[in-house]
This record gives C-alpha cells, structure tokens and sequence, in this order.
C-alpha cells in the first residue's frame, strides 16, 4: 500500500534528490532573485549561510548540496558576493569555488586555476577534515590535466577524510575515461581493483554499473551490428549477476543512506530496462518516485519522456 501513490506521481527533474530542505531553498532562491526587493543578494546570502551551517560532520550530505547549489549557482553572483564578504568563510569559499568549477567545466577553461586552488587550500586549512575542498582542486586538475601522480595524490587526499566518498570514485571513473586521460581498459582496471575491499552498500557502490551503462552507450553510439548487439551485453555472466544483485538490494529502505541513492536508482531503473528487464525495474521505479536525475535517461532523447516511457513498460 505504501508504494501505491509513488506510482501515479508524475515524473520531474530532482537534482535535490531526496534532500526536501535543499529542495526548499532551491525554490526559494529562485523567488528571491526573481523578486526586486532591495537587499536581495543580503537575503540570499543568509539563506545560503544557514544552510549549509547544518549538518557539519555530515561530508556526504555536505557534497551533495554544495554540488547540487554550485551546478544551480554557476552563473550566479551570489557565490562571489558571498565570498568577498567572508573571505574566511569555508562554506562561502567552498560555494565560490565550486560554482566556478561548473562554469568552467560548461566552458571548457578554467579562467584562474591558480586563484581556485589557493582558495581551496585555504579552505582546507580551516576545516582540515572535510573533504569538499579536495573534491574541487580533483574537478581542477582533470580540467587542467595535471599529471597522473598529481590527480591520484589529490583522490588520496579525499579518502583519507572519506574513504569511500562518492564523488571521488565518480571525478576518478570519468578523469579515467576515454574522453579525459584513460581508456576502457582503465575504467575496468580501477573499479576491478577497488570492488573487493569495497562495502556494498558504500556511496560510491555504483561505479560497477556506470561501467557497465557506459560500455553500453559506446556500443550504441557506434551503429551498426555492435548497438543492435548493444542489449546482449547485459547477459553476460557479470552483468547479469551485477543487475541481479543490485536489483534485489538497492531499493530495499535501509540498505542505501547516501544522499545520492536515488541517482543510483535512476541509473539501476536505467539499466534493467535497456537490458530487457522491464518486470524487474518496476519496484525500482516505485522506490524511485518519480523523481528523475537527467543523466542516464538523457541519452535516450528528453529524459522525463525516457523516463515515463520505461515506467508505463515496467508496470
């Protein structure tokens, strides 16, 4: 009975995700700045400082919201106005900083790495064990291709505060990418050789599977015999056995605690149904809500209608 309403809501995109109070401020940040009243920057700015006040220890949720407000924020003065104002501020510098990655990484460039990674070490110094500001200075350096050894010190820099931080195995999966520095064979190498000591229910358990969906998608993108071959990956023994164990686990209420579970199960529903398996993505889907993350379902055109689209198929 529970899941019943989950299954008639309409779908829409959520970058706050299950965050309700992010989801709160998002929408009152665009009233505010959409408004003319005088000081709207000053009302801004305290909403933003109260907010990321909460929840100091907490370095997962800590990274989704400052992600999820510098992705938003990116072309925004709020973060600079914030930061000049408290230029010792970590969460404004972190916000500042951040913000400008996203921008950077839309244009291709960094317009100053050398100021953003100055500010990110300060940052650190003032919160030795919050791993944010390294997340950063590892989103410059692929930017900036720094050397191998240089993006690797950086990752460790992260894990000795979080070791299994979802954002590091992220940035590390794409920095090792065929489109950064690396290759296919590289992707499989490192999470081959992180998946043994890694628990299955830690935030960065998705790794595995956004090998698999974007071996997929390479199948796919080069035509021909090899994407009408495409689905025919997932029923090789580990990705079969991949897709059975996450689809029996993921969407059970206490296995995942990560901020970002619900992207992980857009990208399971994801999965199951390129790979033909409708029936078993719908307790997924209820589980999901209806609440859409752009990335995979953008690959196959708008993502809500790729997303609804493969709802309707699984009920």
């Amino acid at each position: 009975m529970p899941l019943l309403p989950n299954r008639v809501r309409r779908p829409r995109l959520a970058p706050e995700l299950d965050d309700a109070d992010l989801g709160r401020l998002l929408k009152r940040l665009i009233s505010t700045t959409r408004s003319s009243t005088p000081g709207t920057t000053d009302i801004c700015v305290a909403q933003l400082a109260r907010f990321l006040e909460q929840s100091p220890g907490d370095f997962d949720r800590r990274t989704h919201r400052l992600s999820v407000l510098a992705g938003f924020l990116s072309e925004s003065h709020l973060p600079t106005a914030w930061a000049m104002r408290e230029p010792r501020n970590a969460n404004a510098l972190l916000l500042q900083s951040w913000s400008e990655l996203e921008r950077a990484r839309a244009a291709g460039e960094l317009a100053d790495a050398s100021s953003m990674w100055k500010r990110c070490l300060l940052v650190a110094e003032l919160d030795p064990r919050d791993p944010a500001p390294w997340v950063v200075m590892l989103g410059v350096a692929r930017l900036e291709r720094h050397g191998r050894a240089d993006v690797y010190a950086t990752w460790n820099e992260i894990l000795t505060r979080d070791r299994w931080h979802r954002e590091a195995y992220l940035s590390m999966l794409a920095y090792l990418s065929p489109q950064e520095s690396g290759s296919t064979a590289q992707m499989v190498e490192f999470v081959d050789s992180v998946r043994p000591r890694m628990p299955a229910n830690a935030p960065c358990a998705s790794v595995d599977l956004r090998v698999h969906v974007t071996h997929f998608h390479a199948a796919v993108a080069r035509g021909g015999a090899e994407a009408l071959l495409a689905p025919s990956r997932w029923s090789v023994p580990q990705a079969a056995e991949l897709l059975e164990r996450a689809q029996t686990t993921w969407p059970q209420p206490a296995f995942f605690s990560h901020a970002a579970t619900l992207a992980d199960l857009n990208l399971l529903t994801y999965a199951l149904t390129v790979a033909n398996k409708r029936r078993e993505a719908a307790p997924v889907f209820d589980a999901i809500g209806g609440r859409v993350t752009s990335w995979p379902w953008h690959v196959e055109g708008d993502p809500l209608t790729a997303f609804e689209s493969a709802r309707s198929k699984a009920r």
